[in-house]
Formats: C-alpha cells, structure tokens, sequence
C-alpha cells in the first residue's frame, strides 16, 4: 500500500494508479540497477540479522538503519539511498503485520539472490520546482542513474502527482518500472444494486468461472496453445544434458513462454473483469481458498488460473464506481443447496455434475445452482447490512 495520501482537494478522495512501463537502460544503468538489487538484497539481510540479535540479547526489537552499515560497507554509497531506506521501511512493515496477526502472517525471512524477486523502489521527492524522480518524454529520470530511456503504453494525466517508482526485472532480463500516481478525484455515488443487476460468480476449475445465468467464462484459446508448447519444451529438457548450450538455449525459451502465459493472463484477467464491473451494479462471489482446493486437487492448475487476480481486480474496479464486490463466507454449502427450495443435501460428489433436489424435483447443473446460491445469498447479506447501517 502506498503512503498517507495528501489531503483531499475541494470534496475529492485522493486515488492511486499505477502505471508499468518498459525500461530499457544503457550498460552502465542495467549495471548500476544490478548493484542496487544486491545492496537491497544486503541490506535487508543485515539489518533482519542484528533485529534478530538484539532482540535475543535484550528481549526488545530494534531495527537499525542502513545508514549504520555504510561505513563497513563502502558499496552502499554507490546506489541510490532511497532503495535502501525502502527496505527498511519494508522490513518494518512486514514486522507490523506479523506482530499484528502471527496467525496468519510468519516473520519475515532472509533473501537469497536465487529465490529472491529483483526489485528496488524508490520515492519522489519534491523540493521546489524540482523532483528526484520524474518522467520525461522517452524516459524516466532517476537518481544516480540518469535518464532511463522507457516505453510508455499510457501518459500520466494533469493533476497526477508521481509518488513513488519500483525497478524490477524478469527472469528473462528485461527491465520494468512501476510509477505510482495520486490524484484527487471525485468519490463514485454508491450503486444500489437489485436481483436484475447483480451476478453470482462460483469459480470452476474447467471454465474459470460461471455465471448464475449459465454463462461461463473460458480462457482464450491461444492460452491453452502456449500450455501445450511449454509442455514440449519441458519433455525437450528432460531429455537435455544440464549445462549445455542447447539446454541454456531452451531453459531461455522456456522462461520466456513462461513470462508470455503470464502477460496472456493478465491480460484477460483485466479485460474479463473489465467487462463485468462496467455491465453489472454487483457481483456476488464466495471467498474460496484457492491453496486449500489446489491441495485437495493434485490434478488441476488451480493456482495457475489466477482466480485470486481476478478477484483483487473485480474488487477494485468495482469500488471505483461505487459498486459493492460482495464476498460470502468460504464454508456456505452453496454447491448442496437447492436454489428453488433452499433444501440442503448432505454431500456432492466431485464428479457429479448434475442431480434432482427430493423436495421440489428441480434439475440443477452444480456449477450454476451454486452461482444461483451465491448471488441470493450475497445480495441477503447486502442488504442486512445495509439495513444495520441505516438503522444505527
């Protein structure tokens, strides 16, 4: 999450975006980047061993600051002091978390450079007319490393306030800026929904979702043709010596189809929810654990399907126009009750896909009842709510 947002600006709630851009720096930049990813990755490790120490030694915690290491540590001055003063704010934060929830959230681990995800952000500051970081016209101005020629798919618009820049690079050595914006804008009008205008989604694992109108959205196809490349190119490096220049070569391919299946999701992650938060005034979904049904399901690609995404992303595109993302209890036996009646069977077997309801002798396809459940159910709890809301 990003900074305390500034005051908002006559009636206006501040927002964020973010805008991800495409980096592609001199050799003297991609190495200067390179050795800001090690001085975070030192940085972070050193300063969670001396919490660690002290807190052993003393019983209280105590994170020191990077500035402490410097002068045993000379190779820090070279990269940008922000990156680093972000990784204590990091540290700091995911020790918040875990003292707030230690149920839920561990305390944070040490980074190894084979594990860990290459990245460093920094903050802009504003002194005057000037600014540490700012975008130019074919690039992204930053500190140390100059002008770093970008592609941009999106401008920043008027009023747009640049917050904060985070570096990362992929597995296959491209370079990536993400550019968080705030500005001030006008807070949505809240969307009352009705039955007519809301959905029930229920999350399948062959058609990643159905509608309880009967309507099931399946991947494009191009996305399960990359699925099957990756699956030859894995038989091709079983079948390779490790170490060789054809296995280099292909584990390169690899990596690359692997990134091109992730841009393919998120991609019609974005656009499929998109689409529903601009055509619906609700959607109704259960809050599955998606880690619980992988295990459950050695079979399928259930993490892979990037549900969880698709979530995160109705949520906030739907609050953006005052629209109620309206999440049930994971435990509802959506699946075994009947729509029509609301008479509960005691179990469903996983290959049955279809069964009669004893009571009212209604056919029900499984998926959909359960969306059909899952839409009257959501909107019950909408409107209960609302109900205390108003009242109190």
């Amino acid at each position: 999450m990003p900074g305390k947002p500034e005051a908002a600006e006559n009636g206006k709630t501040p927002q964020f975006t973010t805008l991800k851009v495409r980096l592609y720096p001199t050799q003297a930049q991609a190495e200067l980047f390179e050795k800001t990813f090690g001085c975070c990755r030192y940085i972070w490790n050193r300063m969670l061993a001396d919490q660690q120490r002290f807190y052993a030694e003393t019983d209280a915690h105590f994170i020191p600051t990077p500035a402490k290491y410097k002068n045993e540590a000379p190779f820090l001055r070279e990269v940008d002091n922000q990156a680093l003063i972000q990784e204590h704010n990091k540290l700091s934060q995911a020790f918040r978390v875990f003292f707030k929830n230690p149920k839920n959230f561990g305390p944070p681990n040490f980074k190894r450079k084979k594990d860990d995800r290459d990245s460093f952000t920094v903050c802009n500051h504003v002194m005057g007319s000037s600014a540490t970081v700012y975008v130019t016209k074919n690039g992204l101005r930053m500190t140390k490393a100059g002008i770093v020629r970008a592609k941009f798919s999106r401008r920043p618009q008027n009023g747009w306030r640049l917050k904060r820049v985070t570096v990362d690079k992929t597995r296959t050595g491209k370079y990536h800026a993400c550019i968080l914006y705030e500005y001030a804008a006008e807070a949505a009008d809240p969307v009352r929904p009705t039955p007519e205008t809301a959905v029930g989604l229920k999350y399948s694992l062959s058609h990643f979702y159905v509608a309880d109108s009967g309507a099931a959205a399946d991947p494009p196809h191009w996305m399960r043709q990359s699925q099957q490349k990756l699956a030859a190119l894995q038989r091709r490096l079983s079948r390779m010596r490790p170490g060789s220049r054809n296995y280099e070569e292909t584990v390169r391919k690899y990596r690359l189809l692997h990134e091109h299946i992730a841009n393919q999701r998120r991609d019609f992650i974005h656009k499929e929810s998109r689409r529903i938060a601009n055509a619906w005034n609700a959607v109704c979904v259960r809050e599955d654990a998606l880690d619980e049904l992988a295990k459950k399901n050695a079979a399928g690609n259930i993490l892979d399907s990037g549900y969880g995404m698709f979530r995160q992303c109705l949520r906030y595109k739907l609050e953006r126009q005052g629209k109620p993302l309206i999440v049930l209890e994971r435990y509802l036996p959506t699946t075994r009750t009947c729509s029509d009646c609301g008479w509960v069977r005691e179990a469903v077997s996983p290959r049955e896909r279809s069964w009669r309801c004893p009571r009212c002798g209604a056919v029900h396809q499984r998926d959909v009842n359960a969306a059909k459940n899952i839409k009257a159910q959501g909107l019950a709890q909408y409107f209960d709510a609302l109900e205390r809301r108003e009242s109190a």
